[in-house]
């Protein structure tokens, strides 16, 4: 799909020219004619080409069947006419063959070519190497077949893989679509009525303005009224549209940190009966946007661990969640950055706290305290991770599922710190 994809398939299709090492050191040794030994290089170089042209660009999947049979026609071919004029070494360039049907055939074509290749090879290495049929046989002819048989699996794991990103992309769009839908259903729903009636409206203060300006006055007072309210159900609307949301910031959460190179460890849904209501479910949604956003620009971590719990409290249950990395960690000494004090008092509005710590088990500080570091989602280096630190990071935020706490009592707020 792009350069980087195809430099690492070629290296790793590479790596198995390895085994020409036979045949190339034979031609090397000499014992031949010029002519031959440029005949049999001229005959190798054919045969690789064959062999990477199908293994590279037909693996994943087959546009061109013709193309495809008239290549492994001349790949077997080749190796039929090294192998009979060379050194038995060349018998090596069966297993290429071999790889290649399993490669690109479909599985009720390979079932009975891969079998064909090996017999092929072993009649060659008999009649014309002259090699004991029990040790070909036992040794390379075991190998052809195997390997052979391995690379269907190999091709059927690719194109499953090609399928499912297709897959993904679909559902993507039609997701897309859905919501353009929906957003042209809800505006359409809003505005349809009420810019129905400004027009009529319109209308009856034109044709009242003249001789009942009492009257066309009214009119306009009522299109003030109706475009106003419209403007309340627009702006709610927008809100909703803009508004975060767990799972979506689950699958961001997955997305940002795979593309980063991060192991990630990520819930798939909020526990169903864990649910918070829009704003407190937006602030945790907050809370993971910064923390990941922390780990994949500044933390240079491996491995990131997304927790999400309800949690039984002294005051109350609450849904609990936790990103842990095992990245540098903060320095000691840094304070809060931007993103987190605005994480802290996004979160205190709803009745919530925030936590950071260490990754690696010490006990982190409250929201208010001074032992936090991070920046902003924004990226503003307000204070950032330090490269000297150690012991990962660990962000824990929490929201009470039921009402929120008394606030002139002042000890609910630091009880979600400490669940029972």
């Amino acid at each position: 799909m792009n350069r980087r994809q195809a430099r690492v398939k070629m290296g790793w299709i590479g790596i198995w020219l390895v085994f020409m090492a036979a045949p190339v050191r034979d031609l090397l040794d000499g014992g031949r004619s010029g002519t031959a030994t440029a005949l049999g290089w001229l005959g190798l170089a054919a045969f690789v080409g064959c062999y990477l042209t199908l293994v590279f660009r037909y693996t994943a999947r087959v546009l061109h069947w013709a193309r495809v049979h008239a290549t492994l026609g001349a790949l077997v071919a080749l190796a039929a006419a090294l192998s009979v004029a060379m050194a038995p070494a060349w018998l090596g360039l069966w297993v290429y063959v071999s790889v290649s049907a399993g490669a690109v055939l479909p599985m009720r074509q390979a079932v009975w070519a891969i079998p064909a290749v090996t017999a092929l090879m072993l009649a060659i290495g008999v009649g014309a190497q002259g090699a004991g049929l029990l040790d070909l046989a036992g040794g390379l002819g075991v190998t052809t077949f195997l390997v052979g048989f391995a690379m269907t699996g190999v091709r059927h794991l690719v194109r499953t893989t090609v399928q499912l990103r297709q897959a993904r992309a679909t559902v993507a769009q039609l997701a897309a679509n859905e919501e353009r839908l929906r957003l042209a259903r809800d505006l359409h729903d809003l505005l349809g009525h009420s810019l129905s009636l400004i027009t009529l409206k319109s209308e009856l203060a034109g044709r009242m303005l003249p001789g009942h300006p009492d009257r066309a006055a009214q009119q306009v007072a009522d299109i003030e009224q109706v475009s106003r309210q419209a403007l309340v159900d627009v702006r709610a609307a927008v809100t909703g549209y803009r508004r975060l949301t767990l799972p979506g910031q689950l699958a961001g959460a997955r997305t940002a940190l795979t593309a980063a190179g991060i192991e990630a460890a990520v819930p798939l849904e909020v526990p169903g009966a864990a649910a918070p209501d829009e704003e407190r479910e937006a602030a945790l949604a907050w809370a993971l946007r910064e923390a990941v956003t922390n780990v994949v620009r500044h933390s240079g971590a491996e491995h990131c661990a997304v927790t999400l719990h309800r949690r039984q409290t002294l005051a109350g249950p609450v849904l609990e969640l936790a990103v842990e990395d095992d990245g540098v960690g903060p320095a000691p000494g840094f304070g809060h950055g931007n993103g987190l004090t605005g994480l802290t008092e996004r979160l205190e509005a709803v009745g919530g706290v925030l936590e950071v710590a260490s990754g690696r088990g010490a006990s982190g500080r409250g929201a208010s305290g001074r032992g936090a570091s991070g920046r902003g989602a924004s990226g503003r280096r307000a204070s950032g991770r330090a490269r000297t630190g150690g012991g990962g990071f660990r962000l824990t935020a929490r929201v009470p599922l039921g009402p929120e706490p008394a606030r002139e009592q002042g000890a609910a707020s630091s009880a979600l710190g400490s669940p029972a």
